[in-house]
């Protein structure tokens, strides 16, 4: 499992910021032909970014996994949105949802409102397939996905792993959750309701009706484990 801060909570803490740090390291040394580096000023620069908006990127993204490092359950998407990584840092995460202003992006709205409603924020780490941004904003090509695969292993390692989508699917071999885009949002909900064993407030399911699940039924994930 990740590692959670105890009582004392100072060694544990100091863990924590070392696996990150090593994750973001690893990170900003990721490439691909096919797509940007949203955490490389050099390349953001490049790509037409202000300089020091992979340096906030990359803070935010930071302080988030310090925050959600000891999530249970990480939800793997494709790759950064345009409206939402792709400007925060952050995955599933657009500035209206990290800074209450800004723009908004659709599917981040679904995941985070779906999260609160289920009251599984802190239980649950976003990430990428791809941690790299195509610039046409399409799926992410293959070199772009084998580039990020060590950058995943480290995001997911000792953490339930559900795929949103099935290009991440296909890169983590977890449980396929349906994707929140192009009218997926209330199959995506009903999906990590029954992940979590728990239930969105008026989710219905396929047939109409609400879902009846047994007490204590939770759909298994893939468990990575930890390296």
């Amino acid at each position: 499992m990740p590692a959670t801060p105890g009582p004392s909570g100072s060694s544990a803490r100091a863990i924590v910021a070392r696996e990150v740090d090593h994750l973001l390291e690893r990170l900003q040394a990721v490439s691909a032909p096919s797509a940007l580096n949203l955490y490389d000023e050099r390349a953001g620069v490049a790509a037409g970014d202000r300089p020091g908006d992979a340096t906030r990127r990359l803070d935010a993204l930071r302080a988030y996994l310090l925050d959600h490092w000891s999530a249970p359950v990480v939800l793997v998407g494709e790759a950064p949105g345009r409206h939402g990584a792709r400007l925060t840092g952050v995955p599933f995460t657009s500035p209206r949802l990290l800074h209450g202003s800004g723009p908004a992006e659709a599917s981040a709205t679904v995941v985070h409102r779906t999260m609160a409603e289920l009251g599984a924020g802190r239980r649950v780490l976003l990430w990428n397939a791809s941690v790299l941004f195509r610039r046409d904003n399409l799926i992410p090509l293959a070199d772009a996905l084998a580039a990020s695969r060590e950058v995943l292993g480290l995001a997911t390692a000792g953490r339930t792993v559900y795929a949103v989508g099935r290009v991440a699917a296909t890169a983590t071999g977890a449980p396929y959750l349906r994707h929140p885009s192009h009218g997926g949002s209330r199959a995506f909900a009903a999906g990590l309701a029954d992940a979590l064993g728990r239930r969105v407030p008026g989710a219905v399911t396929s047939a109409g009706v609400p879902p009846r699940r047994s007490p204590g039924h939770r759909r298994p994930g893939a468990r990575h484990p930890r390296r």
